[in-house]
């Protein structure tokens, strides 16, 4: 128990500092970011970010890989994703508003649709897990599962779920805007590659905000029966 609780503390104290955290939440977006990148983004000196990369790196949130002069990171795997958002979704309820209109507009876009790692989140995510749960696709009442008529749709509309991974096929995963479930996993990730690869969705700049586009809407209302207008 001595162990758990050193190793707790440990995890903690690894996101107790606001730059540690702010670049663990940037890295949701899945990508590998260069120290450079994340020094800007956290505006802090190259030498900051380093120590604080480092840190994470030696405990286990982060991997690295150096190509040239250059050190890009990214988080480890899906499940230290799923700790982070799951985290922040268990901090203040009501955050302060944003200091600038820009801000505000950012914030907006991240809470109607982003990426969460590999997966759909924000209204995007919610309504879509709702919607998969209301058609009998997906249950919730047993933790997260995928029904034999969700395999099914699933295989019907040429999402390709793999059937050997050691990853759930579908896991709960909280909203840190929304407050509710949204759908992750490998099933969580293959709709989200689907969904860009088809053009439902497209990236808003270069963040993990998502612009839903008509040709989604579309597909969304005729494919889960979801209000084109509840998405916007």
């Amino acid at each position: 128990m001595t162990d758990h609780a050193t190793h707790l503390a440990a995890l903690a104290h690894l996101l107790a500092h606001p730059t540690r955290a702010r670049v663990c939440l940037a890295l949701l977006d899945n990508r590998a970011w260069t120290a450079t990148e994340l020094a800007h983004h956290t505006n802090v000196t190259a030498p900051t970010i380093s120590e604080h990369l480092t840190l994470l790196i030696e405990g286990g949130l982060l991997t690295q890989q150096r190509q040239g002069r250059h050190r890009y990171v990214r988080l480890t795997d899906s499940d230290t994703a799923h700790l982070i958002e799951t985290l922040a979704a268990h901090t203040t309820p009501t955050p302060p508003p944003a200091p600038t209109l820009r801000a505000h507009r950012a914030n907006h876009a991240l809470a109607r649709a982003r990426t969460c790692y590999d997966h759909l989140a924000g209204h995007l995510g919610v309504a879509i897990t709702d919607a998969l749960t209301h058609h009998g696709l997906l249950r919730q009442d047993t933790g997260f599962a995928l029904t034999d008529t969700g395999l099914a749709w699933f295989t019907d509309h040429g999402i390709d779920l793999p059937r050997t991974s050691r990853r759930p096929l579908a896991r709960s995963c909280l909203d840190w805007t929304q407050r509710r479930p949204h759908l992750a996993g490998a099933a969580g990730a293959a709709l989200c590659h689907h969904a860009l690869t088809f053009g439902w969705c497209q990236p808003l700049g270069t963040g993990r905000a998502l612009r839903i586009t008509p040709q989604g809407e579309h597909a969304l209302a005729d494919l889960l029966g979801i209000d084109p207008h509840t998405l916007r």
